[in-house]
């Protein structure tokens, strides 16, 4: 009853109360999983906030995961917004003032000897673990450095894999990296519970990354390395080092990459384009919008540019405005995309080249947004790439609905009902042209949960190109885009199906790239097969039978 992962609660029979020394101990009603469930969904509704239904989740969690995990199964569409973005960024924020029950393993720094350790006191063997999602909680969201308050995140992270890919829970680690933060807010909280003292930099840093995925890979390897909310200065680092040696994924940069790859295929289906025609505007230069332009840069590749050609086809804008060679503070992973400094001779008068002055002389076909800037694609902005092509394709991906760039609805109105859109937040469909618009949202529990399954089940040494693609090919390839106002991705309410299709493509393409262990005869049935239910399983008697 103690273990979130045995406790059944009320749902104990009476045989199992007996053989287990339950008697007493419970009230006298056996209810079903099924009643459980009504009863837990109930109890959620009477929630007077996001808040507190977040908080209920997780208490909920901590007593009986499966009956956790079947309340996300029922309603997941409903509950992904309270266990995951946009409602865990308060609960990271209240975390140490809110703190109930410790889940996961918590690395610090200070205490780098202890990471070996830390993971042998599991007790877990090579074959217990799956898959690990680790956070250093630099960049959380759109709320920034957290600190040990981002294990939340990896805890989150886990439950959506688990409720949307079935992946088992009791094969999962959530990690956090705590090296400190440089929130002021926190170090001057009496309560705070990380380490305290700024945020560790440098070589001291890259050593405790390094001592972090040697050991992990040694102690579990056959599990998934999934890295999240790491800084911009981290993330491709990280990913660079250990990709083609580890089994690494940082959907951060991956895994929004692959999503927006899906909606752009979505959307050139419709235009009838190809990739190697576009031209790409990103605002936002950070982790997620290298990510994506490094994943449609490589669309243009196998379309047939070459990848020098295919780069010119993207300009990148940030805070200094269009990233341009020479310009100070351009971060390593920014200087391949940088432009010519002469080619924008004459753009401006006064140096600096924003968005609108970068679309009216680019004229992009695409415009992707992930700056967390709210209102930065403006009527201005969007009717300048309205003029000169007939179906902008216009994603505003920043979340919450308070950074995005652009609200669906005001696109289609700037543009006559043409713009091709997928946002990064739910939102209702939109009258546009006499035509009503469903939105599709560029949420990347559209391709993280069956990634990771299909890597599970293929035992893939690592995450090659190929297997990201065929994830959001198979994205892509669950909607039909040819009625008007078609949505560019699938619903997020079929997110189990969805995600089992993603994983069976997974699994061929990881055999189609040598990288499989495992090549089932049958991947769809093999993915099947692996999708953990949450449903009792028969408790052992004690001699562990």
């Amino acid at each position: 009853m103690s273990d979130p992962l045995t406790n059944h609660g009320t749902a104990f029979t009476r045989e199992e109360r007996d053989r287990h020394d339950l008697v007493g101990r419970l009230p006298d009603g056996v209810l079903t999983l099924d009643q459980q469930a009504r009863r837990a969904y109930d109890q959620l509704r009477r929630q007077p906030t996001d808040l507190a239904a977040n908080i209920y989740l997780e208490q909920l969690h901590d007593r009986n995961e499966v009956l956790y995990q079947r309340l996300l199964t029922d309603h997941l569409e409903e509950l992904l917004p309270i266990v995951y973005d946009p409602t865990v960024g308060q609960a990271i924020k209240d975390y140490s003032h809110e703190y109930r029950r410790p889940r996961g393993v918590f690395l610090s720094i200070d205490r780098p000897q202890d990471i070996r350790r830390s993971f042998e006191a599991l007790d877990l063997s090579a074959d217990d673990v799956d898959m690990v999602v680790v956070t250093d909680a630099e960049q959380i969201l759109g709320i920034g450095d957290w600190g040990v308050h981002g294990i939340q995140i990896s805890v989150g992270k886990l439950a959506i894999y688990t409720a949307a890919a079935g992946i088992d829970p009791g094969r999962c680690l959530p990690v956090v990296l705590d090296v400190g933060t440089d929130n002021e807010t926190l170090l001057n909280d009496p309560l705070y519970l990380g380490v305290r003292h700024s945020r560790v930099r440098g070589e001291r840093y890259d050593r405790f990354v390094a001592d972090y995925v040697r050991t992990v890979s040694e102690l579990y390897p056959h599990a998934l390395l999934h890295f999240e909310d790491f800084g911009a200065g981290n993330a491709r680092r990280i990913l660079e080092t250990y990709g083609e040696r580890h089994r690494l994924f940082n959907d951060d940069m991956q895994g929004t990459g692959a999503i927006t790859l899906a909606a752009v295929s979505s959307a050139l289906d419709v235009t009838g384009a190809a990739f190697r025609d576009q031209r790409v505007v990103v605002f936002g230069a950070g982790t997620a919008g290298v990510g994506i332009a490094d994943q449609l840069r490589a669309a243009m590749v196998r379309d047939g540019l070459d990848e020098d050609t295919a780069t010119r086809r993207f300009w990148l804008v940030d805070k200094p405005g269009l990233l341009r060679d020479g310009m100070p503070d351009l971060r390593d992973y920014q200087r391949g995309y940088a432009r010519p400094a002469a080619e924008a001779d004459g753009w401006t008068d006064d140096g600096h080249i924003g968005l609108l002055t970068t679309v009216r002389n680019v004229r992009p076909t695409i415009l992707v947004g992930t700056s967390t800037v709210r209102g930065a694609f403006t009527r201005e902005v969007v009717t300048a790439m309205a003029e000169h092509v007939d179906r902008p394709v216009v994603l505003p991906l920043s979340n919450p609905t308070e950074r995005i760039e652009a609200l669906p609805s005001d696109l289609l109105a700037w543009t006559d009902g043409k713009a091709l859109t997928a946002v990064g937040v739910p939102v209702e469909p939109v009258e546009a042209g006499g035509v009503r618009h469903v939105i599709g949202q560029a949420n990347n529990a559209l391709v993280y949960p069956g990634l990771g399954l299909g890597v599970i089940v293929s035992r893939a040494a690592r995450v090659t190109p190929g297997m990201l693609r065929a994830a959001a090919e198979a994205v892509a390839g669950q909607v039909t885009t040819g009625e008007p106002g078609a949505p560019l991705l699938p619903e997020v309410a079929n997110l189990r199906a969805s995600s089992a299709t993603v994983a069976v493509a997974v699994v061929r393409a990881a055999a189609e790239d040598g990288v499989a262990a495992v090549v089932p005869e049958d991947p769809v049935q093999a993915v099947q097969d692996a999708m953990w239910q949450p449903e009792y399983a028969p408790l052992p008697d004690a001699s562990g039978r």
